[in-house]
């Protein structure tokens, strides 16, 4: 019998503080992410590898999760 699809996880995060003043290494994560200017959005698949990077930023960001 086939297994049930999971439903996958959508993570939508928002650039919405400046990284100027912040570390090389926070800097670079946003720009990692994708994240190139303010109050932009971009779509990830919920990894881990993906969370990591959001929480070490996550005073920069709005996270919203959805599942598609």
């Amino acid at each position: 019998m086939a297994k049930k699809k999971e439903q996958q996880k959508i993570l939508r995060i928002t650039l919405v503080k400046s990284p100027i003043g912040y570390t090389k290494r926070q800097k670079a994560t946003v720009r990692a992410l994708g994240l190139r200017r303010l109050h932009q959005t971009i779509t990830h698949e919920d990894k881990p590898q993906i969370r990591g990077m959001v929480n070490s930023i996550i005073h920069l960001l709005s996270v919203k999760e959805e599942t598609v």
